[in-house]
């Protein structure tokens, strides 16, 4: 028990580190001219990620659910691939689509390979935690949602980076 709640915890920190580090780079971007672009479907990943973590903390809580160590070392090679993303980006990282007008897209780390990497680990993540605690339904469920959330949120930023 004691693994499962350090594991949560350190998302939920993580993630409320992220959302601090997210707007303060909103913030200085907002500073230097950036628009956003759709922001009408903000809530929805704010509402699903909640709703997901809340979710496996109660519970991986209430029916004593340990997690596997193979899928938790999955889950933690996904979070070299986050800071790696984080990193890359810097002060452009955000929560939310924001266009800096005459600046180009990051074309290094993680986006010499892939469009949208940090949105591949968050589907990463999504499935493999709650997979990780047993609860297949679990993961099932909140992929479908995350996936339409991003079938919503790629097209946006897609139009947004002029791709």
């Amino acid at each position: 028990m004691t693994l499962t709640v350090l594991v949560l915890a350190f998302v939920t920190l993580q993630r409320l580190g992220e959302l601090f580090l997210a707007r303060r780079n909103t913030a200085r971007l907002l500073e230097r001219g950036a628009i956003e672009v759709a922001p009408g479907h903000y809530p929805l990943i704010v509402g699903l990620h909640t709703l997901w973590l809340g979710g496996l903390w109660v519970l991986a809580l209430t029916r004593g659910l340990a997690p596997d160590l193979l899928l938790l070392a999955i889950f933690i090679v996904l979070q070299g691939l986050r800071v790696w993303v984080l990193a890359t980006l810097g002060p452009r990282w955000t929560t939310r689509i924001l266009v800096v007008p005459g600046e180009r897209l990051i074309a290094s780390g993680p986006y010499r390979y892939l469009s949208h990497p940090n949105y591949w680990v968050v589907i990463g993540e999504i499935l493999v935690l709650p997979l990780a605690f047993g609860l297949v339904w679990y993961a099932a469920v909140f992929s479908i949602l995350n996936l339409a959330v991003l079938w919503v949120r790629v097209r946006a930023e897609n139009k947004a980076l002029g791709r």
